[in-house]
């Protein structure tokens, strides 16, 4: 136990304990672990001075200053003559002042404060009857009488408020009302036990809890407990109530005791950030291949404005449908400066956001090819999972899922936002897809256009007027050929047409008179999948982009201008060829056979190296015999035979 003596400003995490002060835990331990999770070690005051320093002499550890002690612990300190200095420690005066003080005055209930009022009306009251003449006594009863107060108190109170200016009153009168005594001892395990019961994500009652320790702990043990409310306001007194929602409702609980971020989009204009997100509509719909779901709609919205610029729907989200979008907001409105989104498989694919290190999804590859939003130079944002907060379009979908997915049209598909909230109709029906997307078109006109919005820049116009004007006094990326060419994704291997070059997309032809170059080869087209009326980009198998292909529509039977159009771009293709014999400047047939000249040259035949014995058998040898026998006399053949017969030894 430590002295009640005055002067002492540092404390040991023992002598906390010890003192049991309010606010505080009553054992070193839980007294370390609550300087630990308020890091008492690394405070320091505003000249920068430490509030904790080690502790001379054996033992070792940390001493600190009272003034990292709660209010309370820090009032109890000076009530109980320990923690000042009133000549030499000007710190701890001035802590003792504001204990004492109007800091401490207001930390108390408004019962308090009005009490305090009470006490400090009726002072008044005695001192404006002395100030008339009347005596101390004379002016106490009298309005004492009147207040329905003893004359006792009023002289108690008048000694609070002696020497005391009067506008420092109220905190002097205001009631100290004390604690019921010595606070009851618990039995550290049973204590533990409770608390670990209590502080679990399952949530139990107190009382449940505080059954469970008495009936299956302690009684067994024969320990003793306080009553459930002793112990219930000691959790509150004790433990930190953001660790018990920590620990009762997770960390998102806590997340939301911090106030959400403010942000401000004035600075910003038209385009110079759009934010993109997928959202799954409530509504059954009927696809081309039968298959019946609920459709993802990807769409981008202007940040300055609220604006709906670009949407795809699609049964699934992907990095497809979210090229797609983007292509549509280059052709539309060019290119924006940054994009907010968050890393979700469609939109941190590496075709969309290849080649930035912070994608935080899929591995990161040197070699990857950079993506659709880095090649074209657009920033990007990643917003933190699950924070709806982050991304303005967020707030856009309750508007859509109101104008779209309850649309009329869709009645008997609506499914339901949530498993328990589903209609009585429920999938009576499938909306078609083509019906589907006219209500989309109808519903994203009239979220933009519909006026009474109150964003930080619309002032009660329209999402649509307010981009219109900002757009037309800001500076805009337009988008090129080569913009929309990248960010079509779709892409088929097809083989052109061996004579003509037309390819064949969906069913529909497209042609070009480059494509005649190309006829028979294996070509990459890219297209929109949504609209094969538009023309379709073709590129080689390396991937060089070669020629734009407009459909080439079939005519009537007896529709003259087509018929016309197909003569004139054969006549054309004619004349392309003409010229191009006369660029090329070839020679005739006759041109060529005459500057070819035939000469005979006559090949001289070596002599061979080894030469192969020939053996003579049969009636062939003989007669070669005899008619070389006549040929030359008897001595001729047996030398000739004898020089033949050396060779052979000499080959063999």
């Amino acid at each position: 136990m430590i002295e009640l003596g005055g002067g002492k400003t540092w404390f040991t995490a023992a002598e906390i304990a010890d003192l049991a002060l309010p606010g505080l835990p009553r054992t070193k331990r839980k007294v370390n672990e609550r300087a630990d999770i308020e890091n008492w070690a690394l405070a320091v005051d505003e000249a920068g001075t430490p509030r904790a320093r080690p502790r001379k002499g054996r033992g070792g550890g940390m001493e600190y200053h009272l003034s990292l002690l709660p209010d309370a612990a820090r009032g109890d300190l000076v009530k109980r003559g320990i923690g000042f200095s009133a000549a030499n420690d000007e710190d701890a005066v001035a802590i003792a002042r504001q204990a004492h003080g109007w800091a401490w005055y207001d930390m108390q209930s408004d019962a308090v404060k009005a009490e305090a009022m009470r006490r400090a009306q009726i002072i008044a009251q005695v001192d404006a009857c002395i100030s008339t003449g009347m005596n101390q006594t004379a002016a106490a009863q009298a309005v004492a009488q009147a207040e329905k107060v003893s004359v006792n108190t009023i002289y108690n109170w008048q000694k609070l408020v002696k020497g005391v200016a009067q506008g420092d009153r109220l905190p002097a009168l205001a009631p100290r009302r004390k604690g019921g005594g010595k606070e009851a001892d618990v039995h550290p395990g049973a204590w533990e036990q409770l608390k670990s019961d209590y502080l679990r994500p399952e949530r139990p009652t107190f009382s449940s809890c505080y059954w469970r320790t008495v009936h299956l702990y302690a009684k067994p043990q024969g320990i003793a407990l306080p009553s459930e409310k002793t112990l219930l306001r000691k959790l509150e007194r004790e433990v930190d109530p953001r660790f018990i929602i920590a620990r009762r409702k997770g960390m998102d609980a806590v997340k939301a005791m911090v106030p959400a971020q403010q942000r401000t989009v004035a600075h910003l204009h038209a385009m110079a950030n759009v934010n993109i997100d997928g959202h799954k509509f409530d509504v059954f719909v009927r696809f081309p291949d039968g298959k019946i779901e609920r459709p993802i709609l990807v769409g981008i919205q202007d940040v300055y404005s609220r604006m709906m610029l670009a949407w795809r729907v699609g049964d699934t989200e992907s990095a497809l449908l979210t090229r797609l979008a983007f292509a549509d907001l280059f052709k539309r409105h060019g290119i924006p400066q940054h994009c907010t989104m968050d890393n979700g498989r469609a939109f941190a694919s590496k075709w969309i956001s290849g080649g930035i290190d912070n994608r935080f999804r899929f591995r990161i590859r040197e070699e990857e090819p950079l993506g659709l939003l880095p090649a074209l130079n657009i920033g990007i944002t990643w917003t933190l999972p699950y924070s709806g907060q982050s991304k303005p379009i967020e707030r856009a979908w309750r508007d859509l899922a109101d104008y779209i997915a309850k649309d009329p049209r869709c009645a008997g598909a609506w499914s339901g936002n949530h498993v328990d909230n589903k209609p009585e109709n429920y999938r009576e029906t499938a909306v078609p897809l083509d019906l589907f997307l006219v209500v989309v078109e109808e519903g994203m006109r009239i979220h933009n256009e519909r006026t009474g919005r109150r964003t930080e820049t619309t002032h009660g116009g329209s999402f649509a007027q307010t981009f219109a004007d900002s757009y037309a006094r800001s500076p805009i990326g337009r988008a090129t050929e080569e913009h929309l060419r990248l960010a079509l994704l779709t892409g088929e291997q097809i083989k052109a047409d061996r004579k003509s070059g037309i390819v064949t997309v969906g069913g529909n032809r497209y042609w070009t008179p480059e494509l005649s170059r190309y006829a028979g080869q294996l070509l990459t087209v890219r297209f929109d999948p949504d609209d094969l009326s538009e023309a379709v980009y073709v590129y080689d198998n390396g991937g060089h982009y070669l020629c734009t292909a407009p459909i080439w529509e079939k005519s009537g039977f007896d529709d003259m201008h087509d018929a016309k159009r197909t003569a004139k771009l054969r006549g054309e293709m004619r004349k392309s060829i003409r010229k191009t014999a006369e660029i090329e400047k070839l020679l005739t047939a006759d041109q060529v056979a005459a500057q070819m000249r035939r000469q005979q040259v006559e090949t001289p035949i070596p002599e061979p190296v080894v030469v192969r014995p020939t053996r003579f058998r049969g009636n062939a040898a003989l007669k070669t015999v005899s008619e070389v026998a006549q040929a030359t006399s008897h001595d001729q053949v047996m030398g000739q035979l004898s020089s033949v017969i050396e060779r052979l030894r000499l080959v063999e």
